[in-house]
């Protein structure tokens, strides 16, 4: 417990899945975190629950490729003691997915601003902060379909690649600085919106991972707390796959 005691951190997308366990996560660890989403009742229900348990969060309702509502969202931390030690970028559009031909612009364009843009105008607020203070950490939550090809997903994998040339050139530019800057990829993940233990899609997520089942928020979240935490100060640049084995095969 207190890994990131005294810490303040930016969760975008925490209301649901992974960003919940992440926020969740943070705040057990003596965070106080601020969770940003589109998803204002659940996000609120996510600060509740953190709440009750005794830990610290606020939630800011926000859309992550709005860049006033970005704004918002770092004041806010930033109000909170004056300084942002963690920004972990997991917003990302999440929505039907096409190859080349059947892809779409609105599907091209969300996927941009909400994952890429997102995470751009997220890491750009939040750096004078971080350099300033001459030290903090950036996780940006990936995908192993940035790593291997995957489907009928052109607008979502692109994205997601772009995301881990986007952490390479932060990392490169911000070092001299003790900001580090790390991507992380989650494989199969089971969260409301994924495939059901009944559905042959599950039994192929589970089928090509080297551990023969898919992961749950949670380890997703130990992953992203080892990042984020001091014991990880020598950690900067790297792609770290959180997905059972799948990309080692």
């Amino acid at each position: 417990m207190d890994r990131l005691k005294d810490k303040v951190a930016i969760v975008t997308g925490g209301a649901n899945g992974i960003g919940k366990a992440i926020s969740d996560l943070f705040a057990e660890e003596g965070a106080w975190v601020l969770v940003v989403d589109v998803e204002a009742e659940a996000g609120g229900t996510t600060v509740t629950e953190i709440r009750q348990r005794g830990d610290s969060a606020e939630f800011c309702q926000g859309d992550v490729s709005n860049t006033q509502d970005v704004a918002r969202a770092v004041a806010i931390a930033a109000d909170r003691n004056g300084h942002i030690d963690i920004l972990c970028n997991n917003a990302a559009y999440l929505g039907t997915f096409h190859g080349i031909l059947e892809s779409t612009g609105e599907e091209w364009s969300k996927c941009i601003n909400v994952a890429l843009l997102g995470t751009h105008y997220f890491t750009k607020a939040t750096l004078p902060y971080m350099i300033e203070q001459r030290k903090g950490s950036i996780v940006n939550i990936v995908s192993i379909q940035a790593m291997a090809g995957m489907m009928t997903s052109v607008a979502y994998t692109a994205t997601k690649a772009a995301l881990l040339g986007y952490t390479l050139s932060a990392a490169y530019d911000y070092g001299p600085q003790n900001i580090r800057v790390n991507s992380l990829c989650p494989g199969p993940i089971q969260t409301r919106i994924s495939a059901k233990p009944d559905e042959l899609h599950y039994k192929w997520q589970c089928d090509n991972t080297v551990l023969g089942r898919v992961g749950y928020p949670r380890e997703v979240a130990y992953a992203a707390l080892f990042l984020a935490s001091d014991e990880a100060s020598y950690v900067t640049g790297v792609t770290l796959p959180v997905d059972g084995g799948w990309t080692s095969k």
